[in-house]
């Protein structure tokens, strides 16, 4: 269990940050810009939250949960990513989690015949800014699995998130019914 009783501890002031095994890096590197990346995406998950209501914000304050979670397994390096009573690690059940509710939410939306603008509704408008971060998370743990071992199953539970939340905005609007369609060269 987390425990924070003091929230400042100055070990950062040199321009590291600690990770979960102990270990320090440069908080400008590529495993703490994921990390970031990660946080950014839950916070304006937190924003969508004003918006919703019933099982569309059971769903995403449960996906805030496992954003934290994700957080967790990008602050563990290695490449050992099975978890345990002390590492948190992205599992297959959670990203399969995220496929079950996207096939549900998707039976009953009209299929797309145009790109989509972001908004519709103000929820729907929160949910695609919510996407748009968790598109930028995904290419940052992407391009630390560049240089260091990523988690397999947090890169696809992030890819899925985006698809997730484009999904869930379309619902959010209507049902669709408010998704703004793109129209090609309108403004020439």
């Amino acid at each position: 269990m987390v425990k924070l009783n003091k929230i400042y501890t100055r070990t950062g002031d040199d321009g590291t940050t600690g990770l979960v095994d102990g270990s320090r890096i440069a908080k400008h590197g590529s495993r703490m810009e994921a990390v970031g990346a990660v946080d950014e995406a839950n916070a304006a998950l937190g924003l969508a939250t004003m918006a919703l209501s019933g099982e569309a914000l059971t769903e995403v304050t449960r996906l805030q949960n496992d954003l934290f979670d994700l957080g967790a397994d990008l602050a563990t390096p290695g490449d050992d990513f099975e978890p345990s009573e002390m590492v948190l690690r992205i599992v297959g059940s959670q990203v399969e989690w995220i496929e079950a509710r996207i096939d549900a939410h998707n039976e009953n939306l009209t299929p797309l015949t145009s790109f989509i603008l972001p908004g519709g509704t103000q929820a729907g408008a929160y949910l695609h800014l919510a996407r748009t971060s968790a598109r930028k998370a995904e290419r940052a743990m992407a391009a630390l699995a560049t240089q260091e071992a990523v988690n397999p199953q947090a890169l696809a539970f992030i890819n899925r998130l985006s698809d997730y939340l484009f999904v869930l905005g379309r619902v959010v609007n209507d049902g669709g019914a408010k998704d703004v369609l793109w129209k090609p060269g309108a403004s020439r």
